[in-house]
């Protein structure tokens, strides 16, 4: 029987447990141990189930990620493995719509934006988000040669350099930023397009343009809608997903399947070391070790750094030249009739050069069914990002009345509404920075990797952030593995399909 040790319980070590347990059923003599440092599972995915102190029913409060894409087939495969699929969770789009404050004011996010392009004539005509030199330069982007790229040449390129060369400052600081720097906490000047969204980069070769190539992009999404029409009584496909009862009953499931008697908790790994005939000896905190035939570290890519120092010192070099940022997350309760908000949006967003404290408001029991009893309200403010990581050294008191006082500046928030209770989740050095030269850095740590027989790196360090990347990079370390040890699963030959 041969073993893989399993260093961090976070979706990705999760998703290599659940892997690894799948193997075993199908009769391949293979078993994990996980290890994680934490006296929970789940990582960053965590959800708290708050009883109304004042009244019936729950409020679900998401202290992490809330949701994941719904295009992305891992997390509905995932799901349809543990039978959870049908606790899957479209966002309420009866009150759909994103609110960007600029300049002291919020405006509604222009219907027939995608990404950063305006794709209907009126509705960017007529918002008052962008001036009118700023419109006559984002439309610019139409008239403007694509970048000269050889054949077969690849290039990167930063948000703030594509976004300025194509459409310009304004529709960087004002939309580009908030709603593609924002999701992954980055500085625009440092993100990697090519790491994050290569798509785009592929749009001008393919286009000459961002608007012309959103257009078509539109007009297929169009055409697919009413070619694939929802069935009667079936779930609606939006944009976002989450679960019922928070991300946590996906984490708790795959924990729940994987065999918790195979993880232990509230322990960390101080050292690793490659024995005879390539055996893993695993030390502890506690002073105990465990040994295997292979280790995954699903780690952050930090705390992944000095474990492969000893055994690789230039892949270790790479790992630590992936930079992170610290970020925060504030979810208050109220009763609605005190708020005085219009709650028929999903949120706000706070573009950097507002120089506001948080990045982005969510109305949570908007943007999702059942997130709070009737009468209560959900909201959740974040904190941190590249050009706030000062913010995060203030007390928990502290953080809690700047994010009320900016939700009271901007988002209108009733002075005297009183907050049921409050959850305040801290994620120190919790999201990695995909910076230029990030893919050059993770190539060079899995061809380092592939030549260390029985190891494999997993995460959202290395391909993507998001939980459907992480439940992959957790398989596909698995399967690195395996397929070292001459097993090739069936599974991974399966083409992934559509879910909605």
């Amino acid at each position: 029987m041969k073993r893989i040790i399993i260093i961090g319980g976070g979706v990705a070590g999760l998703g290599a447990a659940y892997k690894i347990r799948r193997a075993a059923s199908e009769g391949h003599g293979v078993d994990f141990f996980l290890i994680e440092k934490d006296p929970r599972l789940g990582g960053k995915i965590l959800t708290e189930i708050i009883r109304d102190p004042f009244g019936k029913g729950v409020f679900i409060v998401d202290g992490g990620p809330d949701c994941f894409l719904t295009e992305k087939p891992a997390c509905h495969r995932i799901a349809k493995l543990l039978g959870i699929f049908e606790d899957e969770l479209p966002t309420d789009d009866s009150k759909r719509g994103t609110l960007i404050f600029s300049q002291g004011k919020l405006h509604p996010l222009p219907d027939g934006i995608m990404m950063f392009a305006p794709t209907k004539f009126l509705p960017f005509i007529t918002t008052q988000l962008f001036s009118w030199s700023g419109k006559i330069r984002m439309v610019m982007d139409l008239f403007i040669p694509p970048r000269k790229i050889k054949p077969g040449e690849s290039y990167d390129e930063t948000l703030e350099s594509f976004v300025v060369r194509r459409m310009g400052r304004e529709c960087l600081d004002r939309l580009a930023e908030p709603l593609v720097g924002g999701v992954h906490a980055s500085d625009p000047r440092t993100m990697s397009l090519a790491a994050t969204f290569p798509r785009l980069l592929e749009m001008e070769q393919a286009y000459g343009s961002l608007i012309r190539a959103f257009l078509v992009a539109r007009k297929k999404v169009e055409e697919m809608r009413k070619k694939y029409p929802p069935k009667p009584g079936q779930k609606p496909r939006t944009f976002f997903t989450s679960f019922i009862k928070g991300m946590q009953q996906l984490t708790d499931r795959m924990a729940e399947a994987s065999g918790p008697e195979k993880m232990r908790l509230g322990v960390s790994v101080t050292s690793l070391q490659i024995g005879h005939q390539n055996r893993w000896r695993v030390h502890l905190s506690d002073g105990t070790f465990l040994e295997g035939d292979g280790v995954i570290l699903a780690t952050e890519s930090w705390a992944a750094e000095p474990l492969i120092r000893p055994i690789d010192r230039e892949m270790a070099d790479a790992l630590a030249e992936i930079p992170w940022t610290s970020s925060a997350t504030i979810s208050f309760a109220f009763d609605e009739k005190e708020v005085g908000l219009d709650l028929n949006a999903f949120g706000v967003l706070c573009p950097m050069v507002e120089g506001r404290s948080i990045l982005a408001a969510t109305y949570s029991s908007s943007k999702w069914p059942g997130r709070a009893p009737p009468g209560k309200v959900l909201l959740r403010g974040f904190v941190g990002g590249p050009h706030n990581q000062e913010v995060l050294e203030r007390s928990d008191e502290e953080l809690v009345q700047i994010v009320l006082s900016e939700f009271h500046e901007i988002l209108g928030l009733n002075p005297k509404a009183k907050p049921i209770f409050f959850r305040l989740y801290r994620w120190p050095r919790g999201m990695p920075q995909y910076t230029l030269g990030h893919l050059e850095r993770v190539e060079l740590i899995e061809n380092h990797s592939a030549q260390i027989s029985g190891l494999a790196l997993a995460g959202g360090s290395y391909r993507g952030v998001g939980i459907p990347n992480c439940i992959e990079s957790g398989e596909r370390a698995v399967s690195k593995i395996l397929n070292e040890w001459g097993i090739d699963l069936a599974e991974d030959h399966i083409e992934e399909k559509r879910y909605y």
